[in-house]
């Protein structure tokens, strides 16, 4: 059976830094991308998968044609934010995390659908890469 894709927008050195991580690890990842930039940048790091959507008209928001897995947002706005998870939750009822260096949006996102919310400042977010629970708290 075929594992899960694990989709993560990765808008900023942490969310990019995390791709590499799992790439390297052979994981099955897709990265989530709205404008020509960020998708060069998601190809560059040799991302087989990527998922350009167009985040202002939701009529657009097809279902990818492979299963969505566990999904890791990386927050740059909480504009972009927002769409993200209400985009993501209707492809997967699997975990969504965001990861945010702001401390006032956490349940701004866990009422679009979050699972979790992870504050950290940091770039270095490979503890993710090692597991969540299945089950929000």
């Amino acid at each position: 059976m075929e594992e899960d894709c694990i989709l993560i927008a990765a808008p900023n050195q942490a969310g990019l830094n995390f791709v590499r991580l799992l790439l390297s690890k052979r994981r099955n990842v897709a990265v989530l991308v709205n404008n020509k930039t960020e998708e060069k940048r998601a190809r560059k790091l040799g991302t087989v998968q990527v998922i350009r959507v167009k985040t202002e008209d939701e009529k657009t928001w097809r279902i990818p044609e492979f299963r969505i897995g566990r999904v890791f947002i990386f927050e740059t706005t909480l504009t972009l934010t927002c769409r993200y998870l209400q985009l993501c939750r209707q492809w997967t009822s699997s975990p969504i995390i965001v990861i945010t260096p702001e401390q006032h949006p956490r349940m701004i996102y866990k009422g679009l659908g979050a699972t979790y919310v992870i504050h950290s400042g940091s770039c270095e977010v490979g503890f993710l890469a090692n597991g969540i629970p299945e089950t929000g708290d």
